[in-house]
């Protein structure tokens, strides 16, 4: 049995590097062979705009790779359906990456702007901790 080798960012690595660059996904790229398959847990983790998803998808046709993608909208897409003579990607499978990509786009914006407009007023964003900071070391403790 093998077992899944795992390439994972760095937190602090940027979602608006284009995924070709983003240093993990290099390495995945390197290490991959033919007939492999890449797991995403969710497409929006490695890309984020419409053009990035089509440069992926084409760099992993032209390495052979297979992908699998386990959550979100395009996991129940086969996002590798090529013409059957001229090998390009279906028409309808990029009219649908696209639409998807770009819903994507405008939930990351308005994610985002949603963000700055909670700093101007002065609240941090995010999830609210499940445990209040004055009760961290005692919940450690416990």
């Amino acid at each position: 049995m093998e077992y899944p080798v795992v390439f994972e960012e760095d937190g602090g690595t940027s979602s608006r590097l284009h995924p070709l660059h983003r240093p993990k996904f290099r390495e995945l790229l390197t290490y991959a062979r033919p007939g492999d398959t890449v797991h995403i847990s969710e497409i929006f983790r490695l890309v984020r705009g419409t053009g990035h998803i089509l440069d992926v998808l084409d760099v992993l046709h032209r390495d052979r790779l297979a992908l699998r993608i386990h959550d979100g909208a395009f996991s129940a897409m086969d996002l590798t359906a090529r013409h059957p003579r001229t090998g390009e990607l279906l028409s309808t499978v990029k009219f649908m990456v696209q639409t998807l990509a770009a819903a994507g786009e405008l939930q990351r914006d308005l994610t985002y702007d949603g963000l700055r407009a909670a700093e101007a007023k002065g609240n941090k964003g995010g999830r609210r901790p499940a445990v209040p900071a004055d009760k961290t070391d005692d919940v450690r403790t416990a």
